[in-house]
């Protein structure tokens, strides 16, 4: 099996590394990385578990290849956070009860990330459509909705 040399930015820091040809970019991050915040969920990019952020784009890292990462700026839930100080989304989802198990809440987290930074006055309608990408089998969707937008009126000080 061939390997590749790549470079991406991830959370900040330029990465290096050799990966397999055929090794998934989840598997990459999950497993090279140690990166365990990107969940392994359907494997077929239906779930959102393992969502990402790809240059700035919501990505579902179990349906590419680590070496298509190469060149490419990558967020993950870990990157979320500033240090020890949790995102406002992080802190608000804690706060309203987003998360039960807390499986899917990384790409959960992801996705209301990539909409606050398009839309930070989403109403429920808008947020339920940035966050149909992910599925929860624990919480019933609404305190993610109230978390996001607890999160929204937080960063508009409202």
């Amino acid at each position: 099996m061939s390997h590749h040399w790549i470079s991406l930015t991830l959370n900040g820091e330029t990465i290096e590394a050799e990966v397999p040809a055929n090794r998934l970019l989840s598997d990459f991050l999950r497993d090279q990385l140690a990166l365990t915040g990107t969940k392994r969920g359907c494997e077929t990019g239906v779930c959102g578990a393992c969502s990402i952020l790809i240059d700035g784009e919501v990505s579902k890292s179990c349906l590419s290849l680590a070496v298509q990462a190469h060149g490419k700026t990558i967020t993950t839930v870990e990157g979320l956070a500033q240090g020890q100080a949790l995102h406002v989304l992080q802190a608000a989802f804690m706060e309203h009860g987003g998360l039960q198990c807390g499986y899917c809440t990384p790409g959960f987290l992801i996705a209301a990330a990539d909409l606050l930074s398009r839309n930070t006055s989403p109403d429920d309608a808008e947020i339920r459509k940035a966050l149909s990408g992910n599925i929860c089998r624990c919480t019933g969707y609404q305190g993610i909705v109230d978390a996001v937008r607890a999160a929204a009126e937080n960063l508009n000080g409202t």
